[in-house]
């Protein structure tokens, strides 16, 4: 049950839902139009901000640049290794898919061949409810690992869990059967900062090997850029924006959230 509710609630939180909840009180406020009023504008306003260039990219760098990568190759007994990344290999897919935290499975591989680590730990599996997956992103990032050249002895597969916390807690138990003390943790920059409060919550020594950075020195410096038609775009509402500024708050939330429960 709280894996239900904490998918389904934040989605009422978030600027898209609280938006049309404001929408909709707003249609049973016809006696107080000040209210209806206010509410619309409230709705407006939401999406408005979170649609802007300017919100998404400050949010998405407040948690990405907490942990930037190191300046020389880390070294460990396991490269742990978050699912997220891969889409299940459903018709007409023929092969297992890719999204945009894919990088997570690159970069892990390319950690591997520099010699980072002996083994891999892949670790996520499928919640029930939201529809049949006949493999787990832990069995799907194993595929495209061994089409990166990482030998399959090398992997060791956690298939059981639904979310962060739970690729913590199983991990964890893994690893200390076979007496690790130290890993590499490799997740997209956006989710590291949680992720490594987790383990290091459970007792570990993390080191962080984040990757996927949705926002660059560059992408920071021009946002900067005293251009009249640069300014123009950056507070102009955008789908993908509102998208990147969802993303982040559920960060946050995550991290209110687990907080609130003592896991970080």
């Amino acid at each position: 049950m709280f894996i239900f509710l904490s998918k389904l609630l934040p989605l009422f939180v978030y600027p898209l839902g609280l938006a049309c909840i404001f929408l909709l009180i707003s249609l049973f406020a016809r006696k107080k139009p000040r209210l209806g009023v206010g509410l619309v504008a409230g709705a407006l306003g939401l999406l408005w901000l979170g649609s802007t260039n300017w919100v998404s990219t400050a949010l998405i760098r407040s948690l990405e640049w907490r942990y930037l990568p190191a300046e020389q190759l880390p070294s460990g007994e396991v490269i742990v290794v978050l699912g997220g990344g891969t889409s299940a290999p459903q018709a007409p897919r023929q092969l297992v898919e890719l999204n945009e935290a894919v990088d997570r499975v690159f970069y892990a591989a390319w950690l591997y061949h520099q010699g980072a680590a002996p083994r891999l730990l892949l670790t996520g599996g499928n919640i029930e409810w939201r529809g049949r997956r006949d493999t787990t992103p832990a069995e799907e990032m194993a595929t495209i690992l061994g089409m990166l050249g990482v030998p399959q002895e090398a992997l060791w597969l956690e298939s059981e869990s639904r979310n962060t916390y739970e690729n913590a807690v199983n991990t964890t138990q893994m690893m200390r059967a076979s007496g690790i003390e130290q890993v590499i943790l490799v997740t997209s920059a956006l989710h590291m900062p949680r992720s490594v409060a987790l383990y290091r919550k459970l007792g570990w020594e993390v080191i962080p090997a984040p990757t996927d950075y949705g926002v660059t020195d560059q992408i920071w410096e021009d946002l900067w850029q005293p251009n009249l038609i640069n300014q123009l775009f950056n507070f102009l509402p955008s789908a993908g924006n509102l998208s990147q500024t969802t993303t982040a708050l559920k960060e946050y939330l995550g991290m209110l959230v687990y907080g609130l429960r003592g896991w970080i």
